[in-house]
């Protein structure tokens, strides 16, 4: 059965893009006789509140979208990431990097064959890694990009492709060859949380049984790599369906960043839900 699912992070308010784009995956689900999940996204310690988690439920039902329950909390669910992690440690897929955001960065401005090679580090030498952990430093889990192609082996590593519904920023469509090397050796488990975002989407969309990732363009690049994470544990590959991004009068795509108009501030200000809807292009009445 079509399955899809609208995941934000709880780090704000949601905001028209936000709109659009659970709009777009909920009518889609809808359109198919499929399923329509809800998943929190909250692995960042630091910057995800659960009152703006309520606050998420508000919009979303404000808006005229149901889902499945109970919906899955990330936070609530870390050890099933740590044994994702500790299944590609056993593979010796993945290695230590002691090196902070500052010295990554000194890295690619430093390198000689530019940024795509600057964020494959690499393992750090026996004794240094060695010290370190004798010293407490804290560190990251990288995805060795080297080991990946070797475990995968040449034939399956280059005909590696994922199904694109929509369009990337490019217009790329249809079958997409797989290029995992613009992400480099990706961090899959963080200094502090213990996984990272590619990591725990791919585990859940295949744990939920995901077979049509609708989201925004922004995050067409990320399909490439995560396309490897469900090579490597045998995951199934959904078919992705990446839509424009929603702008504003300025011409600047709605971002929690820039503090774009939330739909809470919009409903303050007299929006009804049916005229939000119409303005984005859906049925008001759903």
């Amino acid at each position: 059965m079509f399955a899809t699912r609208f995941a934000p992070s709880p780090t704000g308010r949601l905001h028209k893009g936000h709109a659009f784009s659970a709009l777009t995956a909920w009518s889609a689900a809808k359109a198919a006789g499929g399923r329509f999940l809800l998943r929190i996204e909250d692995i960042d310690p630091t910057r995800c509140r659960p009152e703006h988690e309520a606050a998420i439920l508000e919009d979303l039902a404000w808006l005229g979208l149901d889902w499945e329950t109970p919906v899955r909390r990330q936070s609530d669910h870390l050890s099933d990431y740590a044994a994702a992690i500790e299944a590609l440690k056993a593979r010796d897929l993945l290695y230590r990097c002691f090196r902070t955001r500052k010295e990554i960065l000194d890295r690619i401005g430093d390198a000689p064959h530019g940024a795509s090679e600057a964020v494959r580090p690499g393992p750090h030498p026996a004794e240094e890694e060695a010290r370190f952990l004798a010293q407490g430093r804290p560190f990251a889990w990288r995805l060795s990009l080297d080991r990946a192609r070797e475990t995968l082996g040449e034939a399956t590593w280059t005909g590696l492709v994922f199904i694109e519904q929509g369009a990337g920023p490019d217009g790329e469509t249809g079958v997409v060859p797989v290029r995992p090397e613009m992400a480099g050796d990706v961090v899959l488990g963080r200094k502090d949380a213990g996984v990272a975002y590619h990591l725990a989407v791919t585990h859940d969309d295949a744990l939920q049984g995901i077979d049509h990732v609708i989201r925004g363009q922004d995050l067409f690049e990320a399909a490439h790599v995560q396309r490897l994470i469900q090579a490597l544990m045998g995951w199934p590959a959904p078919v992705y369906r990446h839509h424009r991004l929603l702008a504003g009068p300025d011409g600047r795509r709605y971002a929690k960043r820039d503090q774009s108009v939330t739909l809470a501030e919009l409903r303050a200000g007299g929006m009804t839900a049916q005229a939000l809807r119409a303005e984005l292009g859906f049925s008001p009445d759903g």
